[in-house]
This record gives C-alpha cells, structure tokens and sequence, in this order.
C-alpha cells in the first residue's frame, strides 16, 4: 500500500519534477550550446531553487522504496549540449575557416541558414547520421556558407574531430563519474551522432568514464526514437526503469527516454551539474 500512495504521488508530480523553467530546444549550434551552458552557470551562481522541497522528497521515498538508497542503477547522457560543448560558435569556425575559399556571408546569415537547413527533412536516408556522417554534413556546410568546395567542407569536417572543437560542459565531470562507478552505478553516453563520437571521446579523455555508447550512427535510430536507448540499456545490462538520462533536448532527450521507460531530468533546467545528478540518485561526491 505504501508503494502504491507513492506511485500516486509521483505520477501526480511528474510535472514539476521535469522542470518548468522553459523549454530549450536545441538547434545543433555552438550558440546554442554556450548560451544553455552559461544559463546553467548563472543559475547555480545565484542559488536559484529548481525543485519544490516536498516534490522532491516525496519523489525520492518513492525511488528508495522501491530500489534502495542509491534510485537507479544507471546513468545515460547525451554528448553534444550536455556533456560536450562547442568551443567556439558555429557560424565563426564556418566564416574563419571558409574565408581562404571566398566564403563571404556573415555569421548571422551563416547561423540563419544553417538553422534553415537543420530544420529541413533529410530525404537521403531514413537517419541523417549513417557511419561517418559526411553526406548530410556536407549539406549543412554547403548550405550554410553557399560553398560546395571539397577541400573546405574537409577542412571544417576535420575541425570538428579534434579536442580543440569541444571542452566539457561541466568542468568537475570526470570526478562526479568516478564516484559513480565506485558506487556501481553503470553510465553510458546516448548521443544522435556519427561515427566520430568515440575517437571524440578518446581525444578528451573522458573515454573511460562510461560503460557504454550508444551512438546512433551504429545503433540505426536517432532520438527521440526509443530504440536507441533500450539499445543502450542492453549494452548496461539494466532495466530501462532502472535508468535515468540526462539530455538537453525536451523532445530528443527527456520525451524519447521516457517513451522507452527511463526517467529522464533536462540538463540546463532540471539539474544543472554532474555533481547535482549523482547527489539526487543518492551517491555522495
């Protein structure tokens, strides 16, 4: 009985615990990226409450009751917004590095028309990220800058493969991880990405913090569809009820992982630092 009130009262707070500071969607941009980051930055800074007391604490009893002290057993992650973040924005690596092959659009006209053609449905394939990803990248680099040059999309291709494209959203990751592991929590990252995500990893040695990847290039599904995240599961060896993902995207990240049974918090919104995610699933820091 007591596990069913609990039950009750969790369903009837699920709302607020997803979070009600906004929704951010994410448009695939470095500014995108940077401004959920500095947002998650200013907020923590300022001491700003994101749960109600009592909602949290009702949620939590209903975890323990049911799984124990530490409330679930796995943590997935997204890659781009949420544990890796561009270095610099977008439509300034596009200009500087296209200026030698006459790119001449702003990076205003050169972020509006890549929103435009990200936006766009990609009718070459069933997944915009098929291994390498180099088809339909080579679509959003031409059609952001006007320019179709080999060399160049080559050369922006290449940029983003190396540890100087990206830096860790959250700077204290690697120490929260750890202690995650040592407390046996599984981890894994889930990313709508291409085959350049593990190297990616490898480059910024955060490799070795997870169990698992589940990218969707390999795995033939991208978020928000569920597969991709009962793959992950699979590769874990969890239940996916067991699971919590963490993901900047409301559509791709917290809607997709809940359709597949995971609970699910909005990085940027519902918590805002590895550190706070591991407290809330009872694992000290």
């Amino acid at each position: 009985m007591a596990v069913a009130r609990l039950r009750s009262a969790a369903a009837r707070l699920r709302p607020a615990l997803a979070g009600a500071i906004g929704e951010r969607r994410r448009l695939g941009t470095a500014a995108a990226a940077a401004e959920v980051t500095a947002d998650a930055a200013a907020a923590v800074a300022a001491g700003v409450a994101r749960w109600e007391p009592m909602g949290a604490r009702e949620y939590y009893d209903y975890r323990r009751a049911i799984y124990g002290d530490i409330t679930h057993k796995a943590i997935l992650v997204d890659a781009a917004g949420t544990l890796l973040a561009p270095t610099e924005p977008m439509a300034q690596v596009y200009r500087t590095i296209g200026q030698k092959y006459g790119v001449e659009y702003s990076e205003d006209e050169i972020l509006m028309r890549y929103r435009r053609a990200y936006a766009q449905p990609w009718g070459r394939s069933r997944l915009r990220y098929v291994n390498d990803g180099r088809p339909f990248w080579q679509h959003i680099v031409s059609s952001s800058t006007g320019c179709s040059d080999l060399q160049y999309f080559e050369e922006v291709y290449q940029y983003y493969t190396t540890e100087k494209a990206w830096h860790l959203c959250d700077p204290d990751a690697g120490r929260v991880f750890q202690a995650l592991r040592r407390a046996g929590v599984k981890t894994a990252v889930v990313s709508n990405f291409d085959t350049r995500l593990r190297p990616l990893l490898q480059a910024l040695k955060c490799d070795q913090w997870f169990d698992a990847v589940a990218v969707s290039a390999e795995v033939a599904a991208e978020k928000p569809n569920p597969t991709i995240f009962l793959k992950a599961c699979e590769l874990l060896g969890v239940k996916p009820e067991e699971t919590v993902h963490i993901g900047d995207d409301r559509r791709n990240d917290v809607w997709g992982a809940r359709d597949a049974g995971c609970d699910a918090w909005l990085w940027g919104s519902d918590v805002y630092s590895f550190k706070e995610v591991a407290e809330r699933i009872g694992v000290e820091v």
